[in-house]
């Protein structure tokens, strides 16, 4: 009972603060970039919020607890480095173009075509994204309020359409600052107890506990032959593989200068090694805090298993608060597009059209969730189509523009290669990829994509097609 009260009273905080933030609305850039007026600290948050998720809590702690520190490559460290990336190599040239969309730089860099064919390939991953993350939190709901799955998926879909329909990047921005200081401490606590428990009362002497009884395997970073193929794929799969997304780039628009988009960037990015090192700590201290672990996500047993359940109950705010605060910027992300880059061609632009957007969008994920797993399965790994298709031309556009055919070309080919492979990886039939084992198809046509594009570059002579 106490849990569903307490999460009760964080979903009306919620949606609360969201009612707040429509008195900083009174026109659309208020809506879709917080009217540019963001700080260092509130942009450096939402940055961190809406990449720091349940998959860095929970799914990331599961692989390293299996499989050792080299299951870090791709998250927590591949994230943290892309978050890096993005503040060197694009925040500031993006910032400086005063836009509001990803759609919006290709269609200043190539053209009309490629404005259209990037929001088409943009918006699709995010609808089972968002459809994960509701059944991510319906699930949590679930199991510790004890709600009806139905109810609790309706319920999961109603706080996070309900506030970001509200007050849109104003109140994605201000809830997100909350989530990451319940998501430190929630870390924080869980992290400080297992080292006390472990350490008999003294944490350093449990860190050097849970060193001491990780497995030789387990504490290689970079494995070396093949294995040392797949890690360095995998780090360059997260490193770039987020690169192009909305979400990201709709922060950087919205900091209040070129220098506060750098350093939110880099700083989220700083701050998500250092707090992803948390649930791998606790990922490699698991076995010595409860040897029969047992199945099931590892942080979630070992919170059960070592915490009063008044500060469980913290821990569970804070797995609610990084699924929500994924879930109100993939909302708001491919709504914007939507709203901006379609339905803006043919109406004029409102802030109402930009709320339609965002109720659309999370309907049609919230029915995508309630088709089921398979249903999203889908359109969930069609996310990864932004890298091989965007990330090509983005870079090209900013640093080597050359013209609507190379871009429109490069995005063709990564698409076509990644759309036979994953229809013949759904049909039980992956491709190997193209530079051997170990290299995902992901990073093989990102990288074909960007020999079509240097090819077409030359051909044309560096001019407009």
């Amino acid at each position: 009972m106490l849990n569903l009260v307490v999460l009760i009273g964080f979903a009306v905080a919620m949606l609360g603060i969201g009612w707040l933030a429509r008195s900083r609305v009174s026109d659309v850039e208020d809506f879709v970039v917080a009217g540019r007026r963001l700080g260092l600290p509130l942009a450096t948050s939402t940055v961190l919020a809406t990449w720091f998720g349940a998959g860095t809590l929970l799914v990331a702690a599961d692989e390293v607890r299996e499989h050792g520190l080299r299951a870090a490559a791709l998250d927590p460290i591949g994230s943290g480095l892309c978050l890096i990336l993005a503040g060197v190599l694009l925040a500031g040239p993006l910032w400086r173009r005063k836009l509001t969309t990803l759609s919006d730089f290709y269609r200043d860099a190539f053209g009309p075509r490629a404005e259209t064919a990037s929001a088409v390939l943009m918006v699709p991953g995010y609808l089972g994204w968002i459809a994960a993350q509701f059944s991510a939190l319906g699930a949590l709901l679930v199991l510790v309020a004890g709600l009806d799955p139905t109810v609790a998926l309706l319920a999961a879909a109603a706080v996070g359409i309900g506030y970001t329909l509200l007050g849109g990047m104003w109140a994605v921005t201000l809830t997100d600052a909350v989530q990451v200081v319940l998501m430190i401490v929630g870390l924080v606590v869980l992290a400080g107890v297992v080292l006390l428990q472990v350490g008999g009362g003294d944490a350093w002497l449990g860190l050097g506990e849970i060193w001491a009884n990780t497995p030789e395997e387990h504490r290689i970073w970079i494995p070396a032959g093949a294995a040392g193929v797949a890690w360095t794929s995998a780090l360059l799969a997260g490193a770039l593989g987020n690169l192009p997304g909305q979400d990201l780039a709709q922060r950087v628009f919205a900091a209040r200068s070129a220098r506060v988009a750098i350093w939110a960037c880099v700083g989220a990015g700083v701050l998500y090694l250092l707090l992803g090192g948390i649930p791998v700590l606790l990922a490699l201290g698991a076995d010595s805090v409860a040897p029969d672990l047992g199945e099931g996500s590892v942080l979630a047993v070992l919170a059960s298993a070592t915490l009063h359940p008044a500060v469980a109950l913290v821990f569970t705010l804070t797995v609610a608060s990084a699924v929500l605060s994924t879930i109100d910027s993939a909302i708001l992300a491919p709504a914007t597009v939507i709203a901006r880059n379609g339905a803006a061609r043919f109406l004029p632009e409102t802030v109402g059209m930009h709320r339609l957007a965002i109720l659309g969008v999370g309907v049609a994920s919230l029915i995508i969730a309630a088709l089921g797993e398979d249903a999203y399965a889908l359109l969930e790994a069609s996310y990864e189509v932004t890298m091989v298709s965007l990330l090509v031309p983005l870079l090209g556009g900013l640093y080597w523009p050359r013209g609507e055919r190379a871009c429109l070309a490069a995005m063709a080919v990564g698409t076509g290669l990644w759309a036979v492979h994953l229809v013949q990886g759904f049909s039980g039939e992956p491709w190997e990829g193209f530079f051997g084992s170990g290299w995902p198809m992901g990073l093989c046509c990102t990288v074909l994509a960007g020999v079509v594009y240097v090819g077409f570059g030359a051909a044309n002579g560096g001019g407009e097609a």
